[in-house]
């Protein structure tokens, strides 16, 4: 599996301002998207979420999302090395994606930006 790089998760109460502050930061344009009631923007590095408390309680026992070539790669991998596939891989607007419990109790995704993603 090649890991391509890792983005940051970061919950913030105010979207917009966590916006400006990222993209003045990294020099990027933010994509943005909704996903179950939450507002997603990526800007560079960072993956910044807000929405109600009771999702973003979820999201933040996902530690990162790692970038990879393929999921379904990543999915072979991690199940042989004796990882557990909590969810996925579904598409996503930013590509496919899938939710790992390593055997350590790490919650990690792994996304990929295949052809097949949701758009």
């Amino acid at each position: 599996m090649e890991i391509l790089g890792t983005v940051l998760r970061v919950c913030v109460r105010d979207l917009e301002a966590s916006v400006a502050f990222y993209e003045q930061l990294t020099g990027s344009t933010a994509m943005r998207f909704e996903r179950g009631g939450v507002s997603v923007a990526s800007v560079g590095c960072f993956l910044l979420m807000s929405g109600p408390e009771q999702e973003l309680d979820v999201l933040r026992k996902v530690t990162a999302t790692i970038a990879v070539k393929d999921v379904d790669e990543a999915h072979a991998t991690l199940t042989a090395a004796g990882a557990h596939i909590v969810a996925g891989p579904v598409p996503t607007p930013a590509g496919r994606n899938l939710i790992a419990m390593h055997p350590d109790g790490t919650i990690l995704e792994y996304v990929d930006r295949n052809a097949t993603a949701a758009h």
